[in-house]
């Protein structure tokens, strides 16, 4: 389903959730200008329609103790949809892994890793991710600190775009 199928009603609260998830059904409906009970069945067909995967709180990965955020950059020996997906299944199962990307170009896949420390993430890197099948190399940058960590969708330049087409 495309965006020509959400109305600007259902856009303000795509938005409105993506940036407040914990926010009540009624305070919802106010900031969106209707009342409660459609918003809460627009939600829901939002969900179902998968426009809403998910909510969750934004944990801060620092403060729990997991002080090193890696960035892997992964090229496998073969790109056949098999050995790909394969890869896709591994990186589900290991929890240093927090998002798994894969790539056109030169690099296959970008994983974000957390690990408590320096040397949790190197048992990890040489002991199943350089070591796991079909991998050819593995680059790795340390992240010093981040600037910006802005979940979703950018929806004014969604709105802008679709003012531009109507």
């Amino acid at each position: 389903m495309g965006t020509s199928k959400l109305d600007e009603i259902d856009r303000k609260i795509l938005a409105e959730l993506q940036a407040d998830g914990r926010m009540t059904n009624v305070e919802l409906a106010k900031r969106v200008g209707i009342s409660a009970p459609p918003c809460l069945r627009r939600v829901r067909t939002l969900e179902e329609a998968g426009y809403i995967r998910g909510y969750h709180a934004d944990v801060n990965p620092r403060e729990l103790g997991f002080e090193v955020q890696v960035f892997a950059m992964v090229r496998l020996h073969s790109q056949a949809e098999s050995d790909l997906s394969a890869f896709e299944r591994r990186c589900q199962a290991w929890p240093l892994v927090r998002e798994c990307h894969m790539l056109n170009g030169e690099i296959d896949f970008v994983l974000k890793c957390a690990a408590p420390d320096l040397s949790t993430f190197q048992n990890f890197l040489t002991g199943q991710l350089t070591a796991a099948e079909n991998v050819a190399s593995v680059k790795t940058s340390l992240v010093i600190r981040c600037a910006k960590d802005e979940p979703g969708v950018p929806f004014d330049v969604l709105e802008e775009r679709l003012a531009k087409h109507a």
